[in-house]
Order: structure tokens, then sequence, then C-alpha cells
């Protein structure tokens, strides 16, 4: 008897082993940020499983942690929702917008909110555990932001889409704040443990790789800092705009693997360097197409999509070689591509979410958010780019603001999905967030 109770035990706990095999419990995946996700890639779409609707942009990319989806909203919640059934577990409120991906780790989610507070919340409650106030979150701001009127108005760029989104590892999470600080706090108790000041806005998300910290800020330069200590080891400086501040500064979140660290820039670059010096190996000019998308490097190959040229490229993660490049007519792309397998997974402003297999070098199939079923043929020319004449009405920042709102009534996907077995969860500026069946298939 006391035998049968054991192999039941042990059968139970291997079936959660398995169940739970694939979390996704951090932005990117890994705190290398690989953009890699357990499983074979399949190549099917079968159905919705579920979605959930919030009242806001879902911007956040979703964490995965023991059957449980963890996201925020431009609302101002944190979302906790059962992974099979999309029901709400529960719900915190911030004090402002959440556009932070949540990171899972020691029962607890770690986020970043523009009430500027960074909140550890306990993982099956929601219950504060402990919460850290920095000097203030928001957008990037200049004047003259990309050639709008009026020249001498500081403006905050709608195109700041995301704050930074934490990394836990080694008894600290880093992240990066718009007071220009690069923050590591003891995960435990969020005591400060270090900060390291940059010169502008920091809304990329830090990968933590062999010790040390690799991270972009808004003031040009990315920066390799020890994990430890916060001091700097190497920067590299990107490319600058001093007029319309349009062609500078680093969203994209750095990927790590194979000594080289990559990365992409509003300067229209994407950059490989030398995890240990800073060197640059290679670079990839995308022409005036910025580089939002965060790049995933899986078996030697180095996937990332750009801006407004809407190109999504596989290069080799050596030498920078373009294997294959798809056109996706002019709609941007800040989310960041997931790999499974041979598959990639990557969300478009278009509405969509893009099932690229990565063998072939082609499209495996789409889904239509909601948004984009409802708003999308509004904003869409016959040849399938953009309608920016009808989206945007003038040239000065008032108009700019306009263009982007109606635009993001399309369903925009700028949430990174996430992929665990059978299933791809993501959020929409539609407000919804989604989960995806998927099936094995050719």
């Amino acid at each position: 008897m006391r035998q049968g109770v054991l192999a039941a035990s042990l059968l139970i706990l291997t079936a959660c082993a398995r169940a739970y095999a694939g979390d996704a419990t951090t932005f990117r995946g890994d705190s290398a940020h690989t953009g890699v996700y357990q499983g074979t890639g399949v190549t099917q779409f079968a159905g919705v499983k579920w979605k959930f609707h919030t009242h806001g942009y879902v911007n956040s990319s979703p964490a995965l942690s023991n059957g449980v989806v963890y996201v925020g909203s431009a609302d101002g919640y944190v979302y906790a929702v059962s992974a099979d059934t999309g029901t709400l577990r529960w719900k915190f409120a911030t004090g402002s917008r959440v556009v932070s991906s949540p990171t899972v780790a020691n029962g607890a989610v770690y986020l970043l909110s523009y009430d500027s507070h960074f909140y550890a919340l306990d993982a099956a409650s929601g219950k504060v555990r402990w919460k850290f106030k920095t000097a203030g979150e928001h957008r990037f701001e200049a004047p003259h932001l990309h050639g709008t009127l009026p020249v001498d108005e500081m403006m905050p760029d709608p195109f700041d889409m995301y704050l930074s989104s934490p990394v836990v590892t080694g008894g600290l999470v880093y992240f990066g704040s718009s007071d220009g600080n690069i923050y590591a706090l003891d995960a435990t108790s969020g005591t400060l443990s270090w900060k390291f000041k940059t010169g502008n806005v920091v809304h990329a998300s830090p990968a933590v790789a062999d010790g040390t910290l690799y991270v972009g800020s808004w003031d040009s330069y990315f920066y390799a800092l020890d994990a430890k200590s916060g001091k700097v080891r190497w920067r590299f400086k990107t490319g600058e705009d001093p007029v319309i501040h349009n062609q500078v500064g680093i969203q994209s979140s750095a990927s790590v693997g194979s000594g080289m660290v990559y990365f992409g820039c509003r300067d229209s670059h994407l950059y490989a360097l030398d995890a240990a010096t800073g060197a640059l190996r290679w670079s990839i000019p995308t022409h005036g197409s910025w580089v939002i998308s965060s790049p995933a490097i899986d078996d030697g190959q180095l996937y990332f999509a750009t801006s407004d040229s809407g190109l999504f490229y596989s290069v080799d993660a050596r030498s920078g070689k373009v294997g294959f490049s798809l056109d996706f007519k002019q709609w941007p792309m800040f989310s960041s591509p997931a790999i499974a397998g041979r598959m990639a997974y990557i969300g478009s402003h278009t509405g969509k979410l893009i099932a690229i297999d990565v063998d072939r070098g082609a499209v495996a199939w789409t889904f239509r958010t909601d948004g984009e079923k409802k708003n999308g043929a509004t904003y869409t020319n016959a040849d399938g780019t953009p309608n920016y004449d009808v989206a945007y009405p003038g040239g000065f920042y008032d108009d700019l603001i306009v263009g982007f709102s109606r635009l993001m009534t399309v369903g925009a996907v700028i949430s990174s999905p996430v992929v665990d077995g059978d299933s791809i969860y993501f959020g929409s500026t539609d407000g919804d967030l989604y989960a995806l069946h998927v099936k094995p298939g050719g």
C-alpha cells in the first residue's frame, strides 16, 4: 500500500514537472534574453483557447509560472490569469499604466509601473511584499520630436511604449528607470544594492550573463556593468540625432549568446558586440528604420524585426550574413520574436500575430486580433501598407498623437509572445490578453 502511494505521488510530481517545464517566468524567456522557449515548435493554428479583456493597451509581455499567466495593462492593473481557462485569479491596482513585463521568481511577481514604483507582489495572492520608489517614470522627451511642430516644445515620444522589464538572478532584481538609473535591488527585501546613472531614460530591459549586466540607454550608449557592483566594464556608442531626435536611443533589449551581445537601436542598426570587450563584431544597417524589437538567438541564427520598413530577418549570429528576410508591407514590428523549435512567432502593428517557419523562411499562419478585424481595413491601403494619410491629419505634435492613437485601434501586437507547449500567450492594444491553441502539422 505504501509503495502504491509512493508510486502515485511520484507520478503526480512527474506530471507536474512536465506541465510546468516550459514556464516562461521572465521577459524573453531567460536572463540572457535569448527569446527561446521549450517545445518543438508547431506550424498550424488551431483556434483561440481564451481571451481575457482589460481596459487598456496590453503592451506588457506575459510571464507564465505554475499554470498562471501574469501581465500588466495600461489600465493600471497587474493581472494573474489561469493559463488553462483564462479566468481571473487576482488583480492588483498600481497608480498608473503597467507597460513593464513581469518576472516571476521566489514566489513573487516583479514589475515597474508608471506610478514610479517598482513592485514585488506575492504570486499567489497579489499582495504587496515590498515596493521601491524611483525618481520618476516618464516617456523619452525632446524638442521638435520626429520633425513635428512647434520646434521648441518638449514632447513625450508616443512610440516609447515600454518601461524596463526586470530580470532576477543571483538574489538581485535588476531594471532600468526613466530617472536614468539602472537599479539592482535585493530580491527578497527590495533594499538597494547599487544603482548606475546613465544620461537619459532607460526603458530597455537588462540581460544578465556570466556576471555581466547588458543594457542600453536613450543617452545613445550601450553598457556592460559588473552585475554585483554596478561598475562599468565597457560602453559602446551608437548614433545621435540632435535635431529631431528620431535616429537616437536604445529601446531594444539585448540578447547574449556565444560570447556576443546583440541589440537594436533607433539609429537604424542591429549591433553585434564582443560580450567581453564591447568591440564591434558586425552591424546591419536598416536604412532609416528603427530596431525596437529585441533579437532572439537560437542554433547559431539571430532573428530580429524592424520598425516602419516592416522586415523580419534571419542572420548568421557569428558573421551577420543575412539568411532570409520577409517583407510585411511596412507595418512596424516592436514585438520581439519568440522561438520554439523551428518556428518564430512575432506580433505586428497591423494587429496580427505572425508564425514563421524559419527553415523555409516563410509565413506558416497569421492570427488577426479583434481590433484588426474591426478597424484594420480603415487604416490599410489596397496594397496592404499602412494608410498614414488617413491616420495622421497634419504635421503638429498634436497630430502625431492623434495618428498614433488611431493606428493603435487596429489591435496592434506590441507585446512579445510567450510559447508554452501547444499554447501561445500575448497582449494587444485592443485590451485583450490572448491565448491561442496551435498544433503539429505541415
